[in-house]
């Protein structure tokens, strides 16, 4: 019968807000049926109530018109034509009694049998099934409750598989009942129809029954027209009849086919996991934090719809925005010792979200989905050729055939010449246009079958033997080495050192004037997340950089790896640190000279990287680069201004130190010139008081006071000049 809504069967598994929408206006439609229902009974009840004792009064008043004769009134005498009057008026309100009781009987099995079996079996059966099905719906909300915060660390079988048990049986409960529950109020739908239009034909029925009864003449159009509603009501019926056929053998396929679902999280074998959908709809649980450590889950229905996420609770009429999820980030976490945790992260990191998903597959589906969301592919007209397509072209850049290679340079235009530099400006990784990694060849920047690493070795495994300490081969092998407690002081006040830095330098002019100690000039704390670094050929250009985030970011998107290392960037003029942000304990040490070239995204200024020069790697006493890529929140270009800005300090300090070097060794050469100089004045003098004494020596013999002559032996005066001479010898030297 056309005009009738019924609520879909197809969809009680799901369970969505949509569905349960749906099935509260059906509910509110039921409870309004049943308060007219209510009220057409009783008016119908007055009516039967009232024929009732009409036909009671009637046939009291053909009694007391028998009994007419039988009275005696003191001034009335026996008058025949009344007795006989009353006793033919006895006879017809007699008939007419009868006939009204017929009507009264009739009324009763036409009238009030069909609405009261409508009043105390249909409407009650809906109630009924309403409070089972909220009963089980209760039920199956407590078990998935129990199943989601089954501990990941702890995991005990015997309590996993009882809580696994409880989901599958309050699930298939819930879904047997709501189906059973839906084709009650798609079966109410024609009953209420029914309900209404039986009782007034048995009603008319019966009147008509009752004048038949009295008279022969009876308007025959009425008799068509309730002879049309008879009709009409046989054939409803007749369609029910086969609705609730074809709705019954729907509930059994869906019991069939439903079964495995009934699972929390079914087998990936067997259900995969679709990688390409740029659109999905599902129930997560969300954190929402209520204090500094204490955090509830609340379950909602969460959808996509373009590029945001929507949350919808159970029973609204509709989604409210969740998150804006263009160009946003999305990774796997560890929180609070849930499983299938993720996080959405919004395109300025202004706005994070941690949801939890029920099982692997819509774990991994909800990632996928979002990261092609992010990028935008939902604007084409056919999104899920086009993140097949991205996802096909990222394996083969991962994993490059020969036809491809050798398409690639065909292809490949004349690469323009730049000069040489270890620096790109923030502005030129943003909004160049001109340099694209089409004019450079694959070879040439990444070294063949190179491995990528996509994690940070943990700080205990680097204190077992045997590993190597060098932290700069391939970011595989990892110096570690625990701060000071000057250092950590500055990690707590790194804010305040950067204040006192630009006190004497500029980030956008370099060295300006004035001097503070080395190692307290800069230091500069970021929050980064590990990509991976690999391997790269060369270390000239920024478009390194660019095609190794290219590769990454490919691989990670084809192997799964969604995990990304957590660790604070210390920036100072020695060396680039990756700290823990819990054990505050040094996980990679990059020295700064080592670090030749630095760079941000093209496009996205989350992502970042830089180059490392190392003295050894896969080839012995070769030089070799390894390029480290992160992600930051929103501040890639900070970061490598404060790495360019710690390079000009350095190279500034390194100036001023040569400087100093050379002002000393000029200082040495002066006095070391100066004591020659004075040792030549002193052996001037020395042969000066040598001259006068052999000129004293040779003159005649001088008469002492009294007349006598002192006369000096040759050996005296030799002995005499060699003791003087020894002497100032002795002094000068001295």
């Amino acid at each position: 019968m056309p005009g009738i809504d019924k609520l879909p069967i197809e969809e009680t598994l799901e369970d969505s807000p949509q569905t349960r929408s749906l099935l509260g206006v059906f509910e509110e439609d039921a409870a309004a049926i049943s308060n007219y229902m209510n009220q057409l009974y009783q008016a119908m009840r007055r009516i039967y109530d009232a024929q009732n004792e009409l036909s009671a009064a009637t046939h009291l008043t053909s009694k007391l018109l028998k009994e007419y004769e039988k009275q005696r009134f003191p001034l009335g005498g026996d008058d025949e034509v009344m007795s006989s009057t009353l006793q033919q008026f006895s006879k017809v309100i007699d008939e007419l009694s009868s006939c009204h009781a017929v009507l009264s009987t009739q009324l009763a099995d036409a009238m009030m049998f069909p609405i009261s079996q409508f009043k105390e079996r249909d409407l009650k059966e809906i109630l009924t099934l309403k409070e089972v099905f909220q009963i089980a719906s209760n039920d199956h909300d407590a078990a998935i409750n129990r199943y989601s915060r089954l501990s990941k660390k702890r995991e005990n079988d015997k309590v996993k598989y009882e809580v696994t048990e409880d989901v599958y049986t309050s699930r298939k409960k819930q879904h047997q009942t709501m189906m059973h529950y839906f084709c009650a109020l798609n079966t109410l739908q024609y009953k209420k129809k029914i309900a209404m239009l039986e009782p007034l034909l048995g009603y008319m029925q019966a009147q008509i029954s009752f004048f038949k009864m009295g008279s022969e003449n009876l308007n025959e159009q009425l008799e068509e027209f309730l002879a049309n509603i008879g009709t009409s009501v046989q054939n409803v019926r007749r369609e029910m009849d086969c609705e609730v056929e074809t709705m019954q053998q729907t509930i059994e396929d869906l019991e069939v086919a439903s079964d495995p679902l009934y699972l929390p999280d079914p087998d990936i074998t067997k259900f995969p996991v679709h990688r390409n959908l740029t659109r999905k709809a599902g129930y997560l649980n969300a954190r929402n934090k209520t204090g500094l450590v204490s955090s509830t889950w609340d379950r909602q229905f969460y959808f996509t719809q373009g590029g945001n996420l929507m949350n919808q609770a159970r029973g609204d009429v509709a989604g409210g925005l969740a998150m804006d999820i263009d160009n946003c980030s999305v990774m796997a976490v560890d929180c609070e010792d849930r499983r299938y945790c993720f996080q959405i992260t919004s395109f300025d990191g202004k706005k994070s979200s941690i949801l939890q998903a029920e099982s692997k597959k819509d774990y991994e589906e909800w990632i996928c989905t979002i990261n092609n969301i992010s990028k935008q592919i939902y604007l084409s007209e056919n999104p899920e050729e086009i993140a097949a397509r991205v996802n096909q072209s990222a394996l083969e850049a991962v994993t490059p055939s020969p036809s491809f290679q050798q398409r690639h340079e065909s292809l490949r235009p004349i690469p323009q010449s730049r000069p040489t530099t270890a620096r790109t400006s923030s502005s030129g990784s943003l909004g160049s246009e001109s340099t694209t990694l089409a004019t450079l060849s694959l070879d040439s920047l990444v070294a063949p079958d190179t491995p990528i690493q996509f994690d940070i070795i943990s700080p205990v495994s680097e204190d077992q033997p045997g590993q190597a300490k060098n932290s700069g081969q391939g970011g595989v092998q990892i110096h570690l080495e625990n701060l000071e407690e000057d250092q950590k002081l500055k990690l707590k006040t790194n804010f305040h050192n950067l204040q006192h830095c630009k006190m004497f330098y500029h980030s956008d002019k370099g060295y300006a004037s004035g001097h503070c100690p080395r190692d307290s000039i800069l230091h500069q704390l970021f929050i980064v997340r590990f990509l991976g670094s690999m391997e790269v050929k060369s270390d000239d250009s920024p478009d390194v950089v660019y095609e190794t985030m290219r590769q990454i970011l490919a691989a990670r998107a084809i192997h799964n790896i969604f995990r990304m290392t957590e660790s604070h960037l210390l920036v100072t003029c020695d060396c680039l640190k990756l700290i823990d942000p819990q054990t505050q304990v040094t996980r990679l040490r990059f020295p700064l000279p080592n670090v030749v070239l630095y760079a941000t995204h093209q496009e996205s200024k989350r992502l970042f990287g830089f180059v490392l020069r190392t003295s050894g790697g896969r080839v012995e006493s070769h030089p070799t680069s390894v390029c480290y890529i992160f992600e930051s929140n929103n501040e890639g270009e900070k970061i490598c201004d404060s790495v360019g800005l710690a390079k000009q300090i350095a190279l500034h300090a390194e100036l001023d130190r040569r400087a100093s070097e050379k002002q000393k060794e000029i200082e040495r050469v002066k006095e070391k010139q100066q004591k020659e100089l004075n040792k030549q004045k002193q052996i001037e003098k020395d042969l000066e008081e040598q001259s006068r004494l052999i000129a004293a020596s040779s003159r005649p013999n001088q008469t002492s006071g009294e007349g006598q002559f002192v006369v000096l032996s040759s050996s005296q005066s030799e002995e005499s000049d060699l003791g003087e001479d020894g002497k100032k010898k002795k002094e000068s030297e001295a």
